[in-house]
């Protein structure tokens, strides 16, 4: 199954994202390593927030993901879910339909 791990962000992210940003995508790299976190970034134009696609047999990669990050620890995230997502079409879909 795919999880997404949604982001919204505090209006001065750009800012202050730098001093968190080594931390981040170190955790981020090492979810990628362990086959849970497929992909990942933020939204631009405007920068509000961001898409992590999680890969597992339930959303606990995604949550604990957001547990540790320092964005989400520092405040740099102002609210953050994990939205199940029925995938049918691609490659890695988890329940490909065919026509």
């Amino acid at each position: 199954m795919h999880y997404l791990l949604i982001y919204d962000v505090a209006p001065d992210y750009l800012q202050r994202r730098g001093e968190f940003r080594n931390e981040h995508l170190a955790l981020a790299w090492k979810a990628c390593e362990r086959g849970e976190l497929i992909l990942a970034g933020a939204f631009a134009d405007p920068a509000d927030g961001a898409v992590l696609l999680f890969e597992g047999s339930s959303p606990e990669a995604a949550e604990r993901f957001a547990a540790a990050d320092p964005y989400v620890k520092h405040g740099l995230v102002t609210r953050w879910r994990v939205r199940q997502w029925a995938t049918v079409v691609g490659p890695t879909a988890s329940s490909p339909i065919k026509m």
